[in-house]
């Protein structure tokens, strides 16, 4: 891995920082060559006291390409292609670095390619390139997160560019949670009727344009593109269109495994732009030359029933992303919190969906800070009629449920910055979230909550009333599909309310049952780890790898496990009534848990290696003079959940070192 950091040194003391993303090997040569060339990179391989940075103060305009990083800040961004040329011109030794994801496609089970009714979200969220246009994060404090990862399979990030590059920061948080991410490519009204009739004269044009995307979606690491014209078309470019989806396809699948294009249902095989709410004769040929095809939104339950009966469809049910507008403009089925009604008569259908602008819900509510609480009861009216797919990487399994944004920052149970910030790179392993009604008056419900956190800017809260009949309940927090080790080091973070006492319950199963595809109904056991005194070998392990903390109230609570030939299957929090039989409220804050091959914990960590300062920009402030410039360093990507990166200074006000976290 080669982190970076983007810095904004003050001399009031405090830091901006912005995370970027590791860059991948032709990037690093690309903006090494560069920094070589200006003589702007410094590289701190020097024995520790000897490490340091001397730079001549020069004021001046800015080097960086403005269309990668703020003209303020010069922080990184990121942006679409306006143009037809502005694509055909794209190189990518002149791609945005920091816009590179760096997160693979995670494992997942059912997998796409075996899943029958397939879940894509349209982001759309109010044009697309907000807050989250800022790479390393932003200072915002009610901004729109998404987190119901399980529930979708395809992610498409969509604006009126012409060209619509997926933000790294939304494709890394979608290939942490098994998501495949699209980008878009629009072509609308007169203009992209002229640019259609420029690119799909001849085969030479549309290859070119192609060629163009595929090599944009491989440098940026995302995963495919919704192609949506939406203009007429003459009679040799609609002749060609089929040709340029196919060759498009073809490319990217050889270019990047597992990546989908997907048609947009407007232009039918005359050229006539005509919106069909449906797959038929007018507009197959272009569903037979790509991946699927994307419907419009005011299609009636006939409409499903003749897509389901057409020769066309048949063994591609699962290709057709029937289209749900949240918004409910036109004549729709369903939309805002009835989308639900959409989604059952496209299930009963067995088509996949579509569901375009879920940011309604955000944009519809007058306080952004009842946002959670609205977007987990949209979420929670469609569940029944979503997969909700196992995470199925090998161990380590870790989560601190941050979700990518909060009113504070937290380290180990200590709020290190008191601002609200909005970072999806920061975005962990997200747990199910759900309220489930039990027993007489008890209840059950987890939710994402930022009023505490152990590490980044939330916690799980689960809460209820346990009910008198019960003496537990069990609250399923993540549904996986992990190989586990022979032993197992399990670590709970927690803050329990009176009377009740919480413990971890694991439901495992037989590994070579978990290898069979399309298996959902596998036995399970239950575990219930027992705690390890302090003085355990492993955790002194664990303390030495982890170093010392003040937990502040914070409970932890580590075990371990000796098995054979297991899969996690479910996470589970257990809450037991220490003692009545009364109705019993509870809360609990769960900050975090870990799950490891308990071997790993006696391997020392590994030096960052080859830090590099570069892209050094001086800039004046009120009474202040601003420091700003890019880190580079080396580590494995697998070893590492974010890094702490300190920095001193030596003279004025507040002198001493500072912590900057680097997710």
């Amino acid at each position: 891995m080669d982190g970076a950091l983007t810095t904004e040194h003050q001399e009031d003391g405090s830091l901006r920082r912005r995370k970027t993303e590791d860059e991948g090997e032709d990037q690093i040569e690309s903006k090494l060559s560069k920094t070589e060339t200006t003589g702007l990179e410094s590289c701190l391989d020097e024995p520790v006291e000897l490490r340091s940075v001397h730079e001549v103060i020069k004021y001046g305009a800015s080097s960086l390409p403005a269309k990668h990083y703020d003209p303020d800040t010069t922080e990184p961004i990121s942006s679409g292609l306006q143009s037809l040329e502005e694509l055909l011109s794209w190189k990518r030794s002149e791609a945005n670095p920091f816009n590179v994801a760096t997160v693979p496609l995670a494992n997942r089970e059912p997998s796409l390619a075996s899943t029958p009714h397939r879940t894509l979200v349209s982001h759309d969220m109010m044009g697309g390139y907000l807050d989250d246009r800022f790479l390393q994060g932003a200072e915002s404090d009610a901004p729109y997160v998404f987190y119901h990862w399980q529930y979708i399979d395809v992610f498409n990030y969509f604006s009126h560019n012409t060209v619509t590059i997926p933000p790294s920061v939304w494709t890394n948080a979608a290939h942490r949670h098994g998501v495949i991410v699209l980008g878009t490519f629009i072509t609308e009204w007169t203009d992209g009727g002229k640019m259609c009739e420029v690119f799909l004269k001849e085969e030479e044009s549309y290859r070119a344009v192609a060629d163009r995307l595929v090599q944009i979606a491989h440098c940026y690491g995302f995963d495919g593109w919704l192609i949506n014209i939406e203009n007429p078309l003459g009679e040799t470019a609609v002749k060609n269109t089929p040709l340029f989806l196919r060759y498009l396809t073809d490319q990217m699948h050889e270019r990047v495994p597992g990546s989908m294009v997907l048609w947009y249902d407007s232009v039918l095989e005359n050229g006539q732009l005509k919106w069909q709410n449906e797959l038929n004769p007018s507009n197959r040929v272009f569903f037979s030359a790509c991946d699927g095809i994307f419907t419009n939104y005011n299609w009636t339950e006939q409409n499903l029933e003749g897509m389901k009966a057409y020769s066309a469809a048949q063994g591609r049910l699962a290709d057709i992303f029937v289209g749900v507008d949240v918004f409910a403009r036109g004549e729709v089925v369903g939309g805002k919190l009835e989308t639900n009604k959409a989604l059952e008569m496209i299930r009963k259908h067995d088509f996949s969906t579509a569901i375009f602008a879920p940011g309604w819900v955000y944009e519809s509510i007058p306080d952004k800070n009842d946002f959670r609480k609205e977007q987990d009861k949209f979420w929670s009216l469609l569940s029944d009629f979503l997969y909700v797919h196992r995470p199925s990487s090998p161990l380590p399994f870790v989560s601190s449920f941050c979700q990518g944004a909060g009113t504070s920052l937290y380290w180990r149970g200590q709020r290190e910055v008191d601002r609200s910030w909005f970072n999806l790179d920061a975005q962990e392993l997200q747990p199910l979230y759900y309220r489930e009604t039990l027993e007489g008056e008890g209840w059950l419900r987890t939710q994402g909550c930022p009023e505490d956190a152990w590490s980044g800017g939330s916690s799980l809260l689960v809460e209820g009333v346990l009910p008198s009949m019960l003496s537990k309940v069990c609250a399923r927090i993540f549904s996986l599909q992990v190989p586990l080790s022979s032993r197992v080091f399990v670590s709970l973070i927690y803050k329990p309310s009176p009377g009740v006492t919480v413990s971890l319950e694991l439901k495992t199963a037989d590994a070579t049952l978990c290898t069979h595809r399309g298996v959902q109904d596998i036995p399970t056991s239950s575990i219930e780890p027992v705690a390890l005194t302090e003085d355990h070998q492993l955790m002194r392990q664990f303390s030495q790898s982890c170093g010392q903390w003040n937990p502040d109230g914070w409970t932890v609570r580590c075990s371990q496990l000796e098995l054979q030939g297991c899969a996690l299957r479910d996470v589970c929090v257990s809450v037991q009534r220490d003692g009545g039989d009364k109705d019993t409220p509870f809360k609990c804050r769960v900050g975090e848990i870990m799950i490891l091959d308990a071997e790993s914990l006696s391997v020392p960590p590994l030096p960052v290696q080859s830090v590099c300062l570069y892209d050094v920009v001086w800039l004046r402030g009120a009474n202040k003079l601003n420091l700003n410039a890019t880190l580079r360093w080396r580590y494995p990507a697998q070893l590492v959940r974010h890094f702490l990166v300190y920095w001193r200074r030596l003279r004025g006000p507040d002198p001493g070192s500072h912590l900057a976290s680097c997710p």
